[in-house]
């Protein structure tokens, strides 16, 4: 098996060991994970793909690009797409994975990470946020994210929520105008720190937080809620 998709790497790796084949540069999780790395996820090893002959490729519909993808199924193999904008459908995504596609039984951790996310409860008093994404250009979380519905849960509210775009880029000006009450700057895909990112919003209170707790779906989420909701003083 071959996966393009981090997430999805951690939950097969660390349900099956030694199913894998293959997995890009970004698969960073878990460590030490002994594959063949077939290039980014925009921009993979097609023939080294094929090459490896998988019984099956798994993608996901934002981070993988669709011609990658049709390559791979014009040379006669499977590639199961996923589709994750909820945690909802984050669930549903790593049971069909994992279970109809992968043919392993369902894993404990997803079920604890469903019962850790049962579990909160969302704090009264609710935070309008900004969450960049990006900088040279600013980019933000949009409509229909993932990771926004994470933060809505624990009472963190995106202003962009419903703008036209899932990842909208909005002028630094705008940002710092938009009466957002915190800014929340995840370590990936930008790489935001203590040094490099809160400079930007004068005045503004900031939340560093952990990208793979924010993003990722996978085994991560079992404890996401707690890493998060202490990250974001909830």
């Amino acid at each position: 098996m071959v996966c393009l998709v981090p997430s999805l790497t951690e939950a097969v790796a660390a349900t099956a060991p030694g199913l894998l084949v293959g997995a890009t540069d970004w698969c960073s999780h878990p460590p030490g994970l002994d594959v063949k790395r077939i290039g980014g996820t925009k921009n993979p090893d097609t023939k080294g793909i094929i090459a490896l002959a998988p019984d099956l490729v798994i993608a996901n519909e934002e981070e993988n690009r669709e011609p990658d993808l049709a390559a791979l199924r014009q040379a006669g193999l499977t590639v199961m797409v996923t589709e994750v904008r909820s945690l909802e459908q984050a669930f549903a995504e790593l049971h069909r994975v994992l279970v109809h596609g992968c043919g392993l039984p369902r894993p404990g951790w997803l079920d604890a990470a469903e019962a850790a996310w049962r579990d909160v409860r969302s704090p009264r008093r609710r935070l309008r946020a900004v969450v960049p994404i990006w900088r040279r250009p600013w980019m933000v979380l949009g409509r229909d994210t993932f990771a926004g519905d994470l933060l809505a849960r624990l009472g963190i509210d995106n202003v962009y929520a419903q703008h036209a775009e899932r990842y909208p880029r909005v002028p630094l000006k705008e940002l710092n105008a938009s009466q957002a009450e915190l800014v929340v700057l995840p370590d990936e895909p930008y790489r935001f720190t203590a040094e490099d990112g809160p400079e930007a919003f004068p005045g503004l209170p900031s939340a560093l937080v952990g990208g793979r707790h924010l993003t990722w779906y996978g085994p991560s989420l079992a404890e996401a809620p707690g890493a998060l909701g202490a990250a974001l003083g909830c």
